[in-house]
């Protein structure tokens, strides 16, 4: 087998190619919202709204609305109750956040147990990466437009406010408004990539993709170039090994990710943890000299 086939062959069937037009768009836009998320430090709240609309999703598929709208609806009720939990008691924000967030998941799978159904709602949980039908690849292509134009649009509010909500205020700006829009995004992002890696692995391609592009550079402006770049290789990568593996889709998208943050964890010219050992062995061998 040549190299074009090789990588041609996948594609022959119609199926992974929904795949890998659902993969590059779910690994973008979660790309994207991963830079804020990452900068602001919302990985816990990004962990608690991914699991917290499954009881929303499914509830949404039982009256027959938009997942979306499930999703949107119960982001908005997690943040709320963990805000009421923190405030109401002697209970820290991390506490409250794991509460909220696996008292709503655990609703979910309740719900999805007890819900009849002509389709199999695991894969909500798990993702169904290689069963992503032309309609649900409409459904993540304008969620993620959305998501992409509206992060694009308002990035210089958003990152003011990730940076310094004060100052965000003192120019007219309400932190509490933009912090809101990112929390609805986030929920709209998460059901974005439900049929790609499922609720459970959705937190993963939320914070890797940013905290490697963190590591990449200094410069925020840079990260939003990076990540999704960094993060729709990913994906293409694990949907070839995947195929030619025969392993789960999803699982293989997040573990290259995981793969690609280790490698930039370790040898990043500027932030890796062996760059900077060789670093400091260069800069005490140069004193060493001078001495």
């Amino acid at each position: 087998m040549s190299i074009v086939d090789y990588l041609l062959d996948p594609f022959a069937y119609a199926f992974m190619t929904r795949a890998l037009w659902a993969t590059l768009i779910a690994s973008v836009v979660c790309a994207l919202l991963s830079c804020w998320l990452v900068l602001i430090g919302w990985s816990l709240m990004g962990d608690a709204v991914s699991h917290a609309v499954l009881p929303g999703v499914v509830l949404a598929y039982i009256v027959g609305f938009p997942f979306a709208i499930g999703a949107v609806v119960f982001g908005f009720l997690a943040v709320a109750m963990i805000g009421a939990v923190r405030d109401g008691g002697r209970v820290k924000e991390d506490a409250a956040i794991g509460i909220v967030f696996t008292s709503l998941f655990a609703l979910g799978l309740v719900l999805i147990s007890v819900t009849p159904s002509q389709t199999d709602l695991n894969h909500i949980i798990f993702g169904n990466l290689l069963g992503v039908s032309t309609s649900d690849l409409i459904q993540i292509a304008i969620l993620g437009a959305i998501v992409a134009v509206i992060l694009l649009l308002k990035r210089s509010d958003f990152t003011l406010y990730a940076f310094d909500p004060t100052h965000a205020f003192a120019i007219g700006l309400s932190p509490r408004l933009l912090g809101a829009v990112l929390l609805a995004l986030l929920a709209l992002t998460a059901v974005t990539a439900l049929q790609v890696v499922g609720i459970v692995l959705v937190v993963a391609m939320l914070i890797i993709p940013g905290a490697t592009a963190q590591l990449l550079t200094n410069r925020f402006n840079r990260m939003l170039i990076i990540a999704p770049a960094t993060s729709a290789l990913c994906g293409v990568i694990g949907l070839y090994v995947s195929y030619y593996q025969d392993t789960s889709p999803g699982g293989m998208v997040v573990l290259v990710q995981g793969i690609l943050f280790l490698l930039v964890f370790l040898f990043s010219p500027t932030h890796g943890v062996i760059s900077k050992r060789r670093r400091h062995r260069e800069h005490a061998l140069a004193d060493a000299s001078a001495a």
